[in-house]
């Protein structure tokens, strides 16, 4: 059995190539994705339509070239957390935006469980704004 560690480094590697079926290939049905306040998809998505449909898709739509990039994965058994930055080009303002991150990970029974993002919502906010 895969470890909560390999389980989203596997998440985030098929990030990396676009593959959102990858993406949640390990993801619970009631899985309960939470978004920063402040941050675009802000709030509590339950379950990965939701997630695809209020987070992915939104943020896909609003900026270009949105990613997150992996600086360090640290291994807390069944809690994992992901750290490094996000990058993107607001679609409507063409102004750039970078902001560290954290992702932590809840993982039981081989699915990912929870999610809970952390980030500074300002630089993402000024990005937005004209």
């Amino acid at each position: 059995m895969r470890t909560p560690h390999q389980i989203v480094a596997d998440h985030y590697a098929a990030s990396d190539r676009h593959d959102i079926d990858g993406m949640f290939a390990d993801v619970a049905a009631d899985v309960q994705w939470t978004e920063m306040a402040g941050f675009p998809c802000a709030g509590t998505h339950v379950g990965p339509a939701q997630v695809i449909d209020k987070v992915f898709k939104v943020l896909g739509s609003e900026w270009e070239g949105y990613r997150f990039v992996l600086e360090r994965l640290v291994d807390g058994g069944d809690t994992v957390v992901g750290i490094g930055d996000y990058h993107a080009r607001h679609r409507a303002t063409g102004k750039t935006m970078q902001a560290r991150v954290t992702h932590v990970w809840q993982v039981a029974g081989g699915k990912v469980r929870r999610f809970e993002q952390f980030t500074d919502t300002l630089l993402v906010a000024r990005a937005s704004q004209p």
